[in-house]
């Protein structure tokens, strides 16, 4: 019953109401209050319904992330967002790699939030405020490209909208330590890299996703198919898999899965016509 209510969900349309406060959700971290923010470009997209989200997979580690006052998010942000000409408001980016950031992101963005500090190590934390939406992070180590350890160099940003929390793990390296889980806080989705190797391999990835217990996971950062299959079989045991075979979804709080889901999505350039 409730994969047929997740999958109900990409059909929702409605009209907008424009929110100038946040629902409630139950992450633990909230920020403080952010006054004399504005907008300065809201894309003309497809409507997002009241009290929802939408997640579109662009490519690669990078989702669309909208809400339904039409704030647009953009993870691991590298320039391109699909076919879609839009200035985002807000763009989260990692840099272990140059598929997951941008030097040279558009000036027009209001906020480019980086998920590493000014110095080699040094970190960053980030609680931005949005009214509807909250992004806020948590520093991870990476292997660094000289082959070393950069700690703090990696970013798992979380969204708070619509009274959800939206995980997104970033190019993660290892196993979070126990206080970085309870800065991460409960995650209702999560977007989980499952390469296998450049990344976390599989088995620590699968243990880091049963530790979170998120109501649904969504693979990203895989380079085969044949990655793709050897990690949904090793989640088959606990997650139900549902085979999106589209690159949108649109979830509500009320409507979530009551047992943890892995929704497959599939990016505009992957989908065969």
């Amino acid at each position: 019953m409730f994969v047929r209510l997740i999958i109900a969900l990409l059909l929702v349309s409605g009209p907008v109401a424009a929110q100038s406060t946040r629902t409630p959700s139950h992450c633990h971290a909230l920020a403080d209050a952010t006054p004399g923010l504005e907008y300065i470009h809201r894309a003309s997209l497809r409507t997002v319904p009241e009290e929802t989200v939408d997640i579109h997979y662009i490519s690669h580690a990078s989702f669309l992330i909208r809400s339904a006052g039409g704030l647009n998010i953009v993870t691991d942000f590298t320039g391109f967002i699909g076919s879609t000409p839009m200035i985002p408001d807000v763009v989260t980016m990692n840099h272990a790699h140059e598929s997951h950031w941008t030097a040279f992101p558009d000036p027009e963005i209001p906020h480019v939030l980086r998920g590493w500090g000014e110095s080699f190590g040094e970190g960053v934390t980030h609680r931005l405020d949005l009214g509807e939406v909250l992004v806020r992070n948590v520093s991870t180590d990476i292997r660094s490209q000289a082959g070393g350890v950069e700690e703090d160099g990696n970013s798992i940003f979380v969204f708070e909208i619509a009274g959800l929390c939206i995980g997104h793990l970033g190019h993660l390296h290892h196993m979070p330590s126990d206080e970085q889980f309870a800065a991460i806080g409960r995650l209702d989705v999560v977007m989980a890299p499952v390469d296998g190797g450049m990344t976390l391999d599989l088995p620590t990835m699968i243990s880091v996703l049963e530790r979170l217990r998120s109501r649904i996971v969504i693979p990203m950062h895989w380079f085969s198919g044949y990655t793709l299959d050897l990690f949904l079989d090793g989640m088959s045991d606990a997650f139900t898999v549902v085979q999106v075979e589209a690159p949108l979804i649109n979830l509500r709080r009320d409507a979530l899965p009551s047992q943890p889901v892995i929704m497959v999505l599939r990016p505009d350039y992957l989908r065969a016509d």
